[in-house]
């Protein structure tokens, strides 16, 4: 019996698992997820596996039939390839949870061109994702492959998805690119969202360099029809750009608040919206300067400027002008038309589409700049707010064709799991490795359809390195989210990724003899990037956490000397290391807690286009984890920005960060509630505690309702880890 003749009647192991979410005696009946697991190989895994009588015939199938690439197997001789498929067979990776196994074998694994059979096992598609990223290189292979099976390194889901494979999209999760003003660059935008769309990836465009609606268009008043109709476009070109109907073509557009269509741009996502300028699919981004908060915390009233004339008077696109320095003078410059609201209004508009629907994201550019080591500004982010990197403007003649190129970005992501990383024989080198595999991404990306990403790409050969089972780790080791243990960890957690990152980028540059564009403009080469590593320590302090650091190397202030004058001496390869992505199905493959933050419900609940309801255990629950196991939608957020805050000062990108509320709020989580009914002050509130506490960007706003439905709970699957 086939996959495609499979008959849910002949099938138990979906039973068994909804079983696992009905109680049992005021018991949760974990036993049940062990025997859907168990089912599922039986009767749909081991079944439909086609069989081969050795390695060899398998791999000669697959090349014969143009499932697998022969190139980058070549690199390799037979003995090598059989060796190292044993060594992986050895290390006796199971599956730990049915959603896990579901998952990989539904999503991930190569199958038959008519879906009737599987033609890898977990084991195989490890095997070609490090034989893939190694590039043959056979002690990169080895090492990437007890990375992967260990589970301590998981791939973006492109990266993982298609490596290896003849027929695929590309290994890069998503794409930013900006607009600025004129039609050319416009309509070569809406280009390149079709294009990046149809190879893969989700695309963030910036748009606050467009003129606002009503602006003149050579000289004529009111000619502008501002942003509203380009979002409506790329609306349009994103759903019909969808790899072949795979997937909704996924987009977000970025947008400066200090734009005069702010109030525009936020009600087209407004479920009353007109449908004239009502986008349904295409994700919202609020770019907000220093200067927003100092107008909203003193209710001032603040002037919105127009992006034609501020591009006329200083000479560059809105984008790259500093908002908050200028704010005084652009407001005084009668050549700049402007247009005053009450800044509180639009802070409780925001607040309220964010109780709506969860957006828009909050991008706090300055902070994102003044954290920033790289030369140059960072004007927006992407579908899922942590990529933060310096961009520049291009400049377009009417043939559309460039008389001065510009840097646009590509996503090259993967991420640690945090459980699995903390017992790895050698932290330091598990590290170093899955920043070889992430390299290599960027060195084969070449994404000739937009050469300003292609170009970006050249330049800054960046990646960002994640993390994901930050509760669940916490939870099996009995500490508390949020807790002043649970700070310090991740204090020194994401301290040892950002130095081994560093180190590791330093010695390829040796290697290569090449560093990323403008190395010698960064603070790396002036050295005032490790000021605050010389002068204060980040090792664990408290003996909870020692322990748990026990066996693994702290670097010392000597050592980051050491490192600080090899970096100044030899460079980096990679302009940007490290971004927090959210982390999507790969979390459960990976049994695991999804990026930072805390689990939703014990028992997760996710509904599948076909098979209904289906359920996932919180990672390493028994009755021991259970009281370390609080809901997001329980917990006070600003643990969770607490926990990002700490994290963020050693990434040199964002974090996706997610706000979790209920639409009723428990007594008593939050001291300056009067009613218990959610409000556009909470929200307010809790993204000024982020912006004061150095958060660069938040993602969703996700609200549970009393009627228990999620609103905000989409997924970025083309970003996603």
């Amino acid at each position: 019996m086939s996959l495609k003749d499979l008959n849910i009647s002949d099938i138990s192991y979906f039973v068994l698992n909804n079983e696992v979410n009905r109680p049992v005696d005021n018991q949760i009946p974990l036993n049940k997820d062990k025997e859907a697991l168990k089912a599922f190989f039986h009767e749909n895994v081991i079944p439909n596996v086609k069989q081969f009588n050795n390695l060899k015939e398998k791999l000669d199938f697959l090349i014969e039939h143009d499932y697998i690439e022969a190139e980058f197997l070549e690199q390799y001789s037979q003995d090598f390839l059989e060796n190292l498929h044993k060594r992986m067979e050895d290390a006796n990776f199971r599956f730990k949870s049915f959603m896990a196994a579901y998952k990989f074998y539904n999503q991930y694994a190569l199958k038959t061109n008519d879906g009737a059979y599987y033609l890898e096992t977990f084991i195989d598609r490890v095997f070609f994702n490090a034989l893939y990223y190694a590039n043959g290189d056979e002690k990169l292979a080895e090492a990437l492959a007890d990375e992967m099976v260990s589970q301590r390194y998981q791939p973006a889901t492109p990266s993982f998805l298609n490596a290896g494979k003849k027929r695929r999209g590309e290994f890069v999760s998503c794409f930013l690119i900006q607009m600025t003003d004129d039609m050319n660059s416009i309509g070569r935008g809406i280009n390149s969202a079709l294009q990046l769309s149809r190879i893969g990836g989700g695309v963030g465009i910036a748009l606050s360099n467009l003129r606002e609606s009503g602006a003149p268009i050579k000289g004529i008043e009111g000619a502008s029809s501002g942003v509203i109709p380009v979002m409506k476009l790329l609306e349009d070109s994103f759903s019909y750009s969808n790899q072949l109907g795979q997937r909704q073509g996924a987009g977000a557009v970025y947008l400066n608040v200090f734009h005069p269509d702010i109030i525009q741009f936020l009600s087209a996502k407004k479920e009353n919206a007109d449908e004239k300028i009502r986008v349904k699919t295409l994700s919202l981004g609020v770019v907000v300067p220093d200067k927003y908060y100092e107008l909203v915390r003193t209710n001032q009233d603040m002037y919105l400027f127009s992006p034609y004339d501020v591009e006329r008077i200083y000479g560059e696109p809105f984008s790259y002008v500093d908002i908050t320095k200028e704010y005084d003078n652009m407001v005084q410059n009668d050549e700049i038309r402007k247009y005053k609201i009450k800044a509180r209004e639009l802070e409780n508009e925001i607040s309220k589409l964010q109780q709506e629907s969860g957006y828009p994201y909050i991008l706090n550019v300055d902070t994102a700049n003044r954290e920033n080591p790289v030369d140059g500004k960072i004007i927006m982010s992407n579908l899922c707010s942590e990529i933060q990197q310096v961009q520049t403007p291009a400049i377009l003649n009417d043939k559309q064709e460039f008389d001065q190129m510009g840097t646009d970005i590509s996503c090259n992501l993967g991420s640690t799991n945090i459980g699995n990383l903390m017992t790895s024989p050698d932290f330091g080198k598990s590290v170093k490795t899955m920043t070889r595999a992430l390299t290599f991404i960027s060195d084969t990306s070449n994404i000739e359809a937009v050469p300003t990403v292609a170009k970006g790409n050249q330049l800054s050969h960046s990646i960002g390195l994640g993390a994901m089972g930050l509760h669940s780790f916490l939870a099996k080791e009995h500490i508390h989210y949020g807790s002043k243990e649970a700070l310090e960890f991740v204090d020194t957690y994401f301290m040892l990724l950002n130095y081994w990152t560093l180190a590791e980028s330093n010695q390829i540059a040796r290697e290569r003899k090449q560093t990323f564009h403008d190395f010698e403009k960064s603070t790396y080469a002036t050295g005032e990037y490790f000021d605050k590593y010389l002068t204060q320590s980040f090792a664990p302090k408290s003996d909870r956490v020692k322990q748990l650091f026990d066996g693994i190397m702290i670097p010392s202030q000597q050592d980051w000397q050491d490192l600080k004058e090899a970096i100044q001496q030899d460079g980096l390869y990679n302009a940007y290391r490290l971004a927090i992505a959210p982390t999507g199905s790969i979390s459960y493959i990976n049994d695991t807690s999804a990026s930072l933050h805390p689990i939703t419900r014990l028992i997760e609940e996710r509904t599948e286009k076909k098979n209904g309801k289906l359920y996932f255990p919180a990672p390493h629950l028994d009755n021991e984890t259970i009281k370390y196991y609080t809901s997001a939608y329980d917990t006070d957020m600003r643990k969770v920005i607490d926990t990002y805050a700490v994290a963020q000062q050693h990434i040199d990108q964002g974090m996706s960060l997610t706000l979790f509320l209920r639409s009723t709020i428990p007594e008593g989580l939050y001291e300056w509630k009067e009613e218990e009914e959610q409000t556009t002050r909470d929200l307010s509130i809790l993204r000024n505690y982020a912006y004061y506490k150095g958060i660069k960007s938040i993602y969703y706003v996700r609200t549970f309702t009393d009627d228990s439905q999620e609103v905000g709970s989409n997924e970025c699957e083309s970003c996603s880890i």
